[in-house]
């Protein structure tokens, strides 16, 4: 009995947030170690599906690294990144596409189907417009070629508009096309934050391979619950935010001061995360909000 009346208290707990988020967009970007695990990834798609249940109206984008670097090696072409972005060159970007549409999103949309939910694949490529992307050399600024990598400059928001509309929850791969058709790959967190900005959604959620934003990366416990995109300059300066973190944390204030309301980063490792995240008082990961 005593554990019946302590489950019925985590959903009286809940029902505030709940009622708050009824019917608000949360783009949900999905990534890291969760997505090799089967378990973990089962969980976190019936954890979306509930969301859908409850009127939330979740969108998901994913990456899909792992699984694209295993096909290449298994094609005698050794991945190789430059300030974190995958050099893409033509025989790399049809297995992005072809990992990406016919693995990654594949599952991930059975993972809904399976959990009672309704999921729709929807190619970035339909989606996003992009420009062909330069990155800066490490050591002259100069800009390098790394081949297939675009920058996203467009968003169509019609196709997931629709399928929200009809309570199917969209899967998207992080692709985009330029005006020739050509294909790029994009990043995925660059990819979920211009979906959220163009969508306006209420929220923005990372699941990936930290527990948030820590302030000693050696101990989990220095984990920041909130931060203000004020406190984002000076944390940088203190070397608390750094390294790969840095381009997520600008998209991140970039997608704030651009219609999103508010950013959570979250350990995707951890089962039920997502949940614990939107629906605690407390939370379990990082939370980003202007101001």
């Amino acid at each position: 009995m005593h554990d019946l009346i302590e489950k019925t208290e985590v959903l009286v707990e809940a029902l505030p947030y709940i009622q708050q988020f009824r019917g608000a967009i949360a783009v949900i970007k999905f990534g890291g170690s969760a997505m090799e695990d089967p378990i973990l990834t089962h969980k976190t798609m019936r954890d979306i599906v509930l969301l859908e249940a409850i009127g939330m109206k979740p969108v998901v984008v994913h990456g899909g690294g792992k699984a694209i670097s295993a096909r290449l090696r298994e094609m005698n072409i050794e991945p190789h990144f430059i300030n974190g972005l995958r050099v893409t060159c033509e025989k790399t970007i049809r297995v992005v596409d072809d990992v990406l549409h016919n693995v990654t999103n594949k599952q991930l949309v059975e993972g809904i189907l399976k959990a009672g939910g309704s999921g729709a694949s929807i190619s970035g490529k339909k989606l996003l417009r992009a420009k062909k992307l330069f990155t800066p050399d490490a050591e002259t600024g100069k800009p390098l070629d790394i081949g297939y990598v675009g920058e996203v400059i467009a968003v169509d928001v019609a196709p997931i508009l629709d399928a929200l509309h009809f309570n199917v929850i969209p899967v998207i791969t992080p692709l985009a096309t330029d005006f020739h058709g050509q294909p790029y790959n994009i990043n995925a967190d660059t990819a979920a934050c211009e979906i959220a900005k163009a969508l306006g959604a209420r929220k923005l959620v990372f699941l990936s391979d930290v527990p948030g934003i820590l302030r000693d990366p050696k101990d989990e416990n220095s984990l920041i619950s909130v931060i203000r995109t004020s406190e984002v300059e000076g944390l940088i300066a203190q070397g608390v935010l750094s390294g790969g973190m840095l381009p997520k944390i600008k998209s991140c204030v970039d997608s704030l001061e651009n219609g999103v309301t508010e950013v959570h980063m979250v350990d995707g490792r951890k089962a039920h995360s997502l949940l614990l995240e939107i629906f605690t008082t407390s939370g379990v990961g990082t939370q980003i909000v202007r101001g």
